[in-house]
């Protein structure tokens, strides 16, 4: 019972960092939704036309539809839509770090209960086991050793961030979408730079197997916001559509892929298949 007791003190405990983490990515996500609704009417803008209005005076995303005053410059528009997109932005990158400091927490006091239960289970075999000596026989007189006794192993070093990722991408091709996902979380949670776009990559591979499309599009942007010219930005913008698709926003998904056939006209191999797959689904023109 008191193990019990100290376990749950610590899910307790736990708990807040979870509800965080829920909170902060459902604001990211509305967020989210907001940039690419502004996005979608500056492209409008640059055009020379005006957002057409959807049923219900909502955009395709869920978000109120914008309308320009009467007689105002099209250039202060343009600049208008441009401040709003750079505050959003920063919101949803603040959003992102408090969800990750989150997640960091929450895996940390995971690993102390995990740690705390383990010792508990030790003392309790060392319990048993001295009830058990002491209602057995005396022992004989302990014999002097007849070797040196033996160093006990080290405890494994933790994972690089270039090790989690390849563990992660052999779950992912199992199919192992939960250990793929982790692995994808441990490497974003180190800060390690130059491999936060693959870690995005994953993570968004991974939420894309469990059908969680609202977050696999998060972490497609992210990975393409880190590195808009990379050799992996097409393959980000494959992600956003595909993810567009799950969620029936095939509009959406084939401006993307349109923007990328003009950009990347080049585009070949693996990255360039799975496009032209989307492109199929989404029934872009």
């Amino acid at each position: 019972m008191r193990r019990l007791g100290v376990v749950l003190a610590a899910l307790l405990i736990a708990l807040p960092g979870l509800a965080f983490a829920q909170m902060d990515s459902r604001e990211a996500i509305a967020l989210q939704n907001q940039i690419l609704q502004l996005r979608q009417e500056l492209e409008v803008l640059r055009r020379g036309g005006l957002a057409p209005p959807q049923p219900g005076g909502g955009s395709s995303l869920g978000m109120p539809q914008a309308r320009p005053p009467a007689g105002a410059p099209q250039g202060d528009l343009v600049q208008g839509l441009l401040e709003r997109v750079q505050r959003m932005e920063e919101e949803l990158r603040l959003v992102r770090g408090r969800a990750e400091e989150s997640e960091f927490r929450e895996r940390q006091l995971r690993e102390r209960v995990e740690k705390l239960e383990g010792d508990i289970d030790f003392r309790l075999q060392q319990l048993e086991g001295g009830q058990r000596r002491g209602d057995a026989a005396p022992a004989r007189p302990a014999q002097p050793p007849q070797q040196a006794a033996q160093p006990a192993p080290q405890a494994a070093a933790p994972r690089t961030p270039q090790r989690a990722l390849a563990e992660g991408q052999a779950a992912l091709a199992k199919r192992d979408f939960r250990a793929a996902e982790a692995a994808a979380r441990e490497v974003i949670a180190s800060r390690d730079a130059p491999r936060q776009v693959d870690a995005q990559l994953l993570l968004g591979d991974a939420l894309t197997g469990r059908r969680e499309y609202a977050a696999a599009a998060i972490a497609y942007d992210d990975a393409r916001r880190r590195s808009p010219q990379g050799s992996r930005a097409p393959e980000a913008t494959v992600g956003i559509a595909n993810a567009f698709i799950g969620l029936n926003n095939n509009r959406d998904a084939c401006a993307l892929l349109d923007e990328l056939r003009s950009t990347r006209a080049n585009l070949s191999g693996p990255v360039a298949d799975r496009a032209a797959d989307a492109r199929r689904r989404a029934q872009c023109r």
